[in-house]
């Protein structure tokens, strides 16, 4: 059987790119076991710094594969919505607490789990012509997994607005509303996402990965437990091998080793 998610791991980013064009990149039993293995593969391979997340074709994910889910709703599975050996869940919690920064370069249409692979990645660009959907409710299913990583972006008015309804929504709308980063035109798509992977690639690898959860954490906080915690944060941070090496390189005006790629 052909593979349908690929992985090439090339100065200091590992590239996932689903491939399985026929069904528009649905979420397959092959497809997520593909994508798991892969993700476990780049988390684990120290030359990997960034991860940019895309696809092959002019869709980028369609979300679940309806023929399979059918299939196993005939057959009587329970959580069938989670299709695959750790299912969505699995897929959506390795990419929202990866601590190597994930990007997602967003190649065409994104409906429904699509989505929310999206959505858990750090950073989207998008092409200007991409449309999305929560288009669960039209088959008579809810948004339910995907919600938890999908509502902090969009917000509880604008998530309750095109959840309910399910209707279409363009690439521009999404980056003025803040759920994407970034709309460019086709011929830009890949330049843009580069100068992201450059910028991240910059980083101490540390470092990215407490800001990841500090962003995600610091909002969920009244401000006395927020101060103690960024405190302690800081302090950690800047006692740190690695704030050394980064001072130091920045004193002998030299790029710090973690940009040291192989």
């Amino acid at each position: 059987m052909d593979e349908v998610v690929h992985l090439a791991i090339e100065r200091g980013v590992a590239t996932i790119t689903l491939d399985s064009p026929a069904n528009r990149n649905a979420l397959s039993r092959q497809l997520f076991t593909g994508l798991e293995r892969h993700l476990d593969a780049a988390l684990a391979d120290e030359r990997a710094r960034v991860i940019v997340l895309t696809a092959t074709g002019t869709v980028f994910c369609s979300g679940a594969d309806l023929k399979e889910q059918r299939e196993a709703n005939v057959a009587g599975a329970t959580g069938a919505g989670q299709i695959g050996p750790g299912g969505l869940v699995g897929v959506v919690n390795r990419i929202w607490d990866s601590p190597k920064p994930v990007v997602a370069r967003i190649n065409g249409a994104a409906r429904a789990g699509g989505v929310g692979l999206m959505s858990a990645c750090d950073i989207v660009v998008a092409v200007n012509t991409a449309t999305f959907a929560f288009s669960e409710v039209r088959i008579g299913v809810v948004p339910a997994i995907i919600s938890v990583v999908t509502l902090p972006r969009l917000g509880p008015v604008r998530g309750m607005e095109l959840m309910l309804t399910g209707e279409v929504f363009d690439a521009r709308a999404a980056a003025e509303w803040g759920f994407i980063t970034r709309a460019v035109p086709p011929d830009e798509l890949d330049a843009t996402v580069g100068l992201f992977v450059e910028a991240l690639r910059k980083g101490g690898p540390t470092a990215l990965a407490e800001t990841k959860k500090m962003v995600r954490r610091v909002p969920t906080l009244l401000p006395d437990k927020a101060f103690a915690e960024m405190t302690e944060l800081s302090a950690r941070m800047f006692g740190s091998l690695e704030a050394r090496e980064g001072m130091t390189a920045f004193a002998e005006k030299r790029s710090p080793r973690w940009m040291e790629v192989s």
